[in-house]
């Protein structure tokens, strides 16, 4: 019996978790913070970016947000730090800083 995503909470059981806690339906990510993970964070130098979004498909966990045309800042809660994005930025607008 697999469980739907949104029905894990504190209050699961282990007997009802899938081995491994495999998810066995599409599209939940969005349903897990994972951000926790982080041990680097990217920082945007708004000053520096050119809104070219470059950067975005980029992006393994989709966490840098188009609105009208322009980036927005990082979505903190499913970054996991990865530094891909630090490598698309061709105006050196992305750091990466130590730490959540």
């Amino acid at each position: 019996m697999a469980l739907k995503a949104e029905k894990i909470n504190e209050h699961t059981v282990w007997q009802d978790l899938t081995e491994g806690l495999q998810i066995h339906e599409p599209a939940t990510s969005g349903l897990f913070e994972t951000g926790e993970w982080r041990t680097s964070t990217p920082v945007i130098d708004w000053d520096k970016c050119r809104q070219c979004l470059l950067c975005v498909p980029y992006c393994p966990d989709s966490c840098i947000p188009v609105k009208e045309g322009r980036r927005e800042a990082f979505d903190y809660q499913h970054c996991k730090g990865c530094g891909i994005c630090v490598k698309a930025c061709p105006f050196g607008a992305i750091t990466m800083k130590e730490g959540k």
